[in-house]
């Protein structure tokens, strides 16, 4: 059985459907089941080039995910707030 990441293709439009704006892709973490969630963020972040991004959705301010990615990744990620909840957090993350 083969289960896929929420990835949503990106818009150029200004609606409210919650894709990215930017060109880059979208992973919404929210519908990841909880115990893997984090191991798949990873996964997304691993396969990115130097210059890449995505645009990550979580249901909650990521900062255990933050702290995380800068222990995992030695500051290789900047990390800019696109959207600050209170029932998203919207969050681009580039590799440096």
């Amino acid at each position: 059985m083969t289960t896929e990441l929420p990835v949503t293709s990106t818009s150029n439009s200004n609606c409210q459907c919650g894709e990215s704006h930017s060109g880059d892709p979208v992973l919404d973490a929210r519908s990841i089941p909880h115990a893997i969630r984090h191991a798949a963020i990873f996964g997304a972040l691993d396969s990115l080039t130097p210059g890449a991004a995505i645009e990550l959705i979580a249901p909650h301010e990521p900062l255990p995910l933050l702290a995380q990615i800068d222990n995992r990744y030695q500051q290789g990620f900047d990390i800019s707030y696109l959207e600050r909840g209170p029932e998203q957090w919207r969050l681009r993350m580039a590799r440096k």
